[in-house]
C-alpha cells in the first residue's frame, strides 16, 4: 500500500504528487512523455529575457525571432500584412514548443514570436498581495491588457516596431525595461486568451487550438512553477484548483470551436504541424513581394531633380577633391584623406538645413548680441554599415555630443531582398533630428529601408536628413518619391547607374577602397555589398 497524498484529491497519471518538493520535480520529470531528440525543456522567469538574444538556431539557419520591418515597394509603403497565427490553448499545453516547431520546419529567417504572457495587466498593491498568496487569478481573461495586445499585433502586422512589456513571474510585475520587436512577414501570438477578444481574433490569419492532455497540463505546470518560479507545491496546487482549471474549463477549452485546426498531443504531433507548415507557406508565396530594381530605375526618368534635394555647391575645391577620389590610382591614404574632408564639407552644408530661431547673447564688451541658436531638441546621427560609419568621426568632429545609431542591411542571397540584421538607434530617438549617412546612393533600396526603419521608430520624415558622398539621380528619384519630405544631402549627382545597378562614372566600392579590402571581383559599388542603396 502507497502512503496516503500530501495533497488530497490531485492525481497525477496513477501516481500521487510528492510533498518533498527537492524530489517531485524529478519525480514529475518522470511522468512527462519524453521530448523530442535535442529538444531542451523551456526555461524562464520572465515573459521574454532580455539577456537572451532574439535567436533560434536550428540545423539549417539562425531565425530571427525578434523579426525585421518587412519589405516596402517603391512607394515606400507595404503592400501585404504580415501573416498572423494565433496559437491558443491551457496552461503548460506546449504552445511555445509548437511554435518553436513551426517556426523551425517553415524555415524562414525572420519571424516575430509574441507571447501573451508579456501582457499580463499591472497589479495593484492589494491584487501583489493577493498573488504572492496564489489567491490572485492569472487564468482570468481580465489578467491580460488586450488593449495593449491588439495595438502591439496592429503595429507588427504593419511592419512598424513595437514595446513590449517584459513579466516578471516571480514577482509578479512588468520590469522596467521593455523589449523591441520589429514587424516580419510571419508572426506567431501565442496565450492561453489568444482567442477570448473579438478584435484580436479579427488580426489572426489562421488559428491553432493546441489540445493536450489535463494530466500532462498539470504536471508540466507544477515542474515549471516548481522549478523555475520558485513557487511550492501547495501553493501551485491550491491556484491549479481554484483558478487553473475552472478558467480552462469556462474561457479557453471553448475557444477551440473558433480555430482553423486543432492540434491534439501537442508538440508530438508532426502531422499537424506538418499541414500548418505547408499552408503557411502557401500564403506566404501568394504575399510575396519582390523589389523591382528595373521598374525603380525606369519610374522616375526625365523627371526634373526633387526639390528637397541639396547638392554642395562644386566649387574648384570641392570638384578637386571629387577628381582625387575618383581616380582609380589614387592610394588609399590619398583616399581616405580627401575622403574625409568631403565628408567634413558634407556635414557643415547638411547643419544648415535645421531649424534655428534667433537668440540674443552679451559679449564679453557687455554688449547685446542677436544670433542665432539651434530650435530642436537633439541631433542623432545614423550611419548605414558599413561604409556610412566612416562618416560619423565627420559628425563627431562639429556636433558635440551627438548620439550614434548603426543599421545594417544585407541581400538574401535566394530571395534577393534586402534584410535588416542589425540595427542599435539611441533611445527616445523620436524627438531628434536624424542625420541618416550613407558614403554612396545608387538605386536608393538600402538608404529607403533604413529610412524605414526610422519611421517606424516614430521620427517624422521632415525630421530625417540623408547625406552621402555620391548619389545617382535613379536614388535620389527613388527616396524623394517615396518620402518627399526627407531632405537629401550630397557631395554629388552622377547620372547614370550601369545594368547591374553601378553608378556611372561613380566611385568605385567605398568601402573597400576605404579599408582596404579586398574589392568585388566585378568591382561594385559599397552598397552592392550590403545592398543596393
Amino acid at each position: 500500500m502507497s502512503s496516503p497524498p500530501a495533497y488530497p484529491g490531485i492525481r497525477i497519471s496513477g501516481c500521487w504528487a510528492l510533498g518533498a518538493e527537492g524530489s517531485s520535480v524529478e519525480a514529475l520529470d518522470r511522468l512527462l512523455p519524453p521530448m523530442g531528440a535535442g529538444r531542451s525543456p523551456r526555461k524562464r522567469t520572465t515573459s521574454q529575457c532580455k539577456s537572451e538574444p532574439p535567436l533560434l538556431r536550428t540545423s539549417k539557419r539562425t531565425i530571427y525571432t525578434a523579426g525585421r520591418p518587412p519589405w516596402y515597394n517603391e512607394h515606400g509603403t507595404q503592400s501585404k500584412e504580415a501573416f498572423a497565427i494565433g496559437l491558443g490553448g491551457g496552461s503548460a499545453s506546449g504552445k511555445t514548443t509548437v511554435a518553436r516547431m513551426i517556426i523551425e520546419a517553415l524555415d524562414v529567417p525572420w519571424v516575430v514570436l509574441l507571447s501573451m504572457d508579456s501582457f499580463y495587466k499591472v497589479l495593484t498593491r492589494q491584487q501583489q498581495e493577493q498573488a504572492a498568496l496564489n489567491n490572485y487569478n492569472f487564468d482570468h481573461p481580465d489578467a491580460f491588457d488586450f488593449d495593449l495586445i491588439v495595438s502591439t499585433l496592429q503595429k507588427l502586422k504593419q511592419g512598424k516596431s513595437v514595446k513590449v512589456p517584459v513579466y516578471d513571474f516571480t514577482t509578479h510585475s512588468r520590469k522596467k525595461d521593455w523589449k523591441t520587436l520589429y514587424g516580419a512577414n510571419v508572426i506567431i501570438f501565442e496565450g492561453i486568451m489568444a482567442f477570448a477578444d473579438k478584435t484580436l481574433l479579427e488580426l489572426l490569419d489562421m488559428k491553432i487550438f493546441v489540445d493536450t492532455d489535463s494530466d500532462i497540463r498539470l504536471v508540466r505546470r507544477l515542474r515549471r512553477d516548481i522549478s523555475e518560479r520558485g513557487r511550492d507545491i501547495a501553493g501551485v496546487i491550491k491556484q491549479y484548483n481554484k483558478f487553473v482549471k475552472p478558467a480552462f474549463d469556462q474561457y479557453i477549452q471553448p475557444t477551440m470551436r473558433l480555430a482553423d485546426i486543432v492540434v491534439p498531443r501537442g508538440s508530438g504531433n508532426t502531422v499537424a504541424i506538418d499541414l500548418i507548415v505547408q499552408h503557411v507557406h502557401s500564403q506566404l508565396e501568394e504575399r510575396k513581394l519582390r523589389w523591382d530594381l528595373a521598374a525603380l530605375a525606369s519610374a522616375h526618368q526625365c523627371h526634373p531633380l526633387p526639390q528637397t534635394l541639396s547638392v554642395l555647391k562644386s566649387t574648384p575645391q570641392v570638384r578637386g577633391m571629387h577628381t582625387i577620389i575618383r581616380d582609380k590610382e589614387t592610394s588609399r591614404d590619398e583616399f581616405i584623406f580627401y575622403s574625409k574632408r568631403l565628408m567634413r564639407l558634407l556635414i557643415e552644408h547638411a547643419l544648415s538645413f535645421l531649424p534655428f530661431q534667433g537668440c540674443v547673447v552679451q559679449t564679453p564688451q557687455g554688449q547685446d548680441y542677436a544670433g542665432k541658436c539651434y530650435a530642436g531638441k537633439q541631433i542623432t546621427g545614423v550611419s548605414i554599415l558599413r561604409a556610412g560609419e566612416t562618416m560619423e568621426p565627420a559628425l563627431r568632429a562639429v556636433c558635440k555630443d551627438v548620439r550614434i545609431g548603426t543599421i545594417l542591411i544585407q541581400t538574401n542571397q535566394l530571395t534577393g531582398e534586402p534584410e535588416l540584421h542589425y540595427l542599435r538607434l539611441p533611445k527616445d530617438i523620436s524627438d531628434d533630428h536624424v542625420i541618416l549617412m550613407d558614403c554612396t546612393v545608387s538605386t536608393g533600396a538600402a538608404a529607403m529601408m533604413a529610412v524605414r526603419v526610422l519611421l517606424d521608430h516614430d521620427v517624422p520624415e521632415d525630421k530625417i536628413f540623408l547625406l552621402s558622398l555620391l548619389m545617382a539621380e535613379m536614388g535620389v528619384h527613388s527616396v524623394a518619391y517615396a518620402f518627399p519630405r526627407v531632405r537629401i544631402i550630397t557631395t554629388a549627382v552622377d547620372k547614370r547607374v550601369n545594368d547591374l545597378f553601378r553608378i556611372i562614372p561613380g566611385i568605385g566600392n567605398f568601402g573597400d577602397r576605404y579599408f582596404g579590402t579586398d574589392a568585388a571581383p566585378d568591382g561594385s559599388d559599397e552598397e552592392e555589398v550590403a545592398w543596393t542603396s
